[in-house]
């Protein structure tokens, strides 16, 4: 479990998955950039510097094949009840569907 993952972190940690994900499949850079759709020069910059827009990171991981685990990924947790207590004591108000002031 990482503690204190800053958006750099995570940027470095997307970068060298994706770009081990690629060598493992035996994929040249220009052979996944060809791919996706996305520019050589962009799939360099990404590998490099971490650099990418979400359309073009989600169309690499749909050629790593990796897409849907990241979205499943991004899933809210279910609520997990321990004994009966704790279903009587959970908050009984509709979770709201869409964002709210507070």
């Amino acid at each position: 479990m990482k503690l204190l993952l800053t958006v750099s972190k995570a940027q470095a940690e997307l970068q060298a998955s994706t770009k081990a994900i690629r060598l493992a499949m035996g994929l040249t850079q220009a052979g996944l950039a060809t791919r996706a759709g996305v520019s050589l020069p962009t799939l360099r910059k990404f590998e490099q510097k971490g650099q990418i827009s979400l359309e073009s990171f989600l169309k690499l991981l749909m050629v790593l094949d990796r897409l849907e685990a990241v979205v499943n990924a991004l899933e809210p947790a279910e609520q997990v009840f321990s004994s009966i207590d704790d279903v009587l004591n959970s908050d009984k108000k509709p979770k709201p569907k869409r964002g709210w002031r507070t």
